[in-house]
């Protein structure tokens, strides 16, 4: 999907860069499959703003997305390529045999009229198929990967992400991420195959701050330009921090914080952690 851009003749536009659409199939979704979607502006139920840099942006609408893939031996074919204003891939309608409707993931390569199968037993390692690690090939490129059996996928869910099958070992299977992290998923965990379509995506340039305010992004401003009432950085004569160390409003470090926490459940199944 190429990225377009446009004719200097203002200063934002020269800096502006969009998707172009053309893998875009149809504009309405299926109105089964979407559900509204409430804004809540970085606040709790009690009104308390926890959350900065939230607000506005355009109404959306969530499109209930089959991350699961638990419509099993049953064939579907690919009948529209949709936009979700909710992520950065793609959406893919899925009709299956018997005329239920769902939502996939749009994986690279994938056109309107292919034919999509979900299995726990062996089948074809096509793309946009889904079965659990066991049968997946070493060396293929997954995404949509299960971190528990049956939770469904967490994880290489963006625009052109996915992880390799390294190797497979007693109930385990080796995963190599993007970031270059190796770890651990449970072997009967399902995974699809191929990798997230709109790989161009990271390559688009906002070039505006209205274009960040139109997707619920409200301005960030400097601590060191508030007063010392609004922030630790804030107040003195010139650019000054008052010898604080960077930090939030809240005082949560801004540098250096690591937040991850020591007893993550999940750290013993990182074999490599990332560069």
């Amino acid at each position: 999907m190429p990225i377009k851009t446009f004719k200097p003749y203002t200063v934002t536009r020269r800096a502006i860069t969009v998707e172009d659409y053309s893998d875009i199939t149809k504009r309405r979704p299926e109105k089964s499959l979407v559900e509204p979607l409430r804004k809540r502006g970085g606040r709790n139920n009690t009104g308390t703003l926890t959350v900065r840099h939230q607000g506005r942006g355009n109404k959306r609408f969530y499109r209930v997305v089959d991350f699961k893939r638990d419509k099993y031996d049953m064939p579907g074919v690919i009948t529209s390529i949709e936009y979700d204003p909710n992520r950065s891939s793609r959406i893919s309608l899925v009709q299956y045999q018997d005329g239920e409707k769902r939502y996939i993931l749009q994986p690279l390569g994938l056109k309107v009229g292919d034919t999509v199968l979900s299995s726990r037993e062996p089948i074809e390692q096509n793309i946009g198929n889904a079965m659990p690690l066991r049968h997946i090939q070493v060396g293929a490129m997954v995404h949509n990967i299960e971190l528990l059996k049956g939770q469904g996928g967490k994880m290489c869910r963006a625009a052109g992400t996915s992880a390799q099958v390294l190797a497979k070992e007693g109930d385990y299977a080796h995963l190599r991420m993007k970031s270059g992290e190796v770890r651990l998923v449970g072997i009967d965990c399902m995974a699809t195959i191929g990798q997230v379509g709109n790989i161009e995506h990271e390559n688009v340039t906002l070039g505006k701050a209205g274009r960040s305010w139109h997707r619920g992004i409200r301005p960030t401003v400097r601590g060191t330009a508030m007063n010392a009432v609004d922030h630790p950085h804030g107040g003195g004569r010139g650019r000054s921090k008052g010898g604080n160390i960077p930090q939030s409003p809240t005082g949560v470090p801004a540098k250096g914080y690591k937040t991850r926490r020591k007893r993550n459940v999940w750290n013993q199944f990182i074999v490599t952690r990332r560069p």
